[in-house]
């Protein structure tokens, strides 16, 4: 089984948008929180930060811990064409607020462009699991 620890941040502003990153790798492109995997010895909140700012541009601050989120996904239902094991997914989501930088794309990496989408638009996005998980674990959803 292969294990992956991320970190993620859940960011909104005061017109009631989230901030999200369309992730591009794997089998379908779908819009995720920014954030992802933790760099060895890396402590969870710098890899959200330093995710957030690969992935849109913005430096963030870490205000809370919402919650940890863990699941295991089977081979069938990983979104990596070459997975071979499942996933052991650990997801440490925080809330984040934006405290300088300016809204970007990434480019060469797992996302392609970030964007702020109002709340009540979220549920038509094609988007993957954990931007609801963290919704709910903000309690905004």
């Amino acid at each position: 089984m292969d294990i992956r620890v991320a970190a993620y941040a859940v960011i909104t502003d005061a017109e009631d948008r989230i901030l999200l990153a369309h992730w591009n790798e794997g089998r379908r492109a779908a819009w995720t929180l920014p954030g992802g995997g933790l760099e060895p010895g890396e402590d969870p909140d710098r890899a959200a930060r330093r995710e957030v700012r690969e992935e849109t541009g913005y430096k963030v601050a870490i205000e809370q811990l919402l919650g940890i989120h863990s699941r295991v996904i089977p081979v069938s239902k990983r979104m990596a064409e070459d997975a071979v094991n499942p996933l052991h997914a650990i997801r440490i989501v925080y809330r984040a607020r934006i405290t300088g930088g300016r809204l970007r794309d990434e480019i060469d990496g797992s996302t392609d462009r970030a964007e702020w989408f109002p709340l009540a638009s979220v549920r038509e996005l094609q988007r993957v699991k954990l931007v609801d998980i963290g919704l709910q674990m903000a309690g905004i959803q």
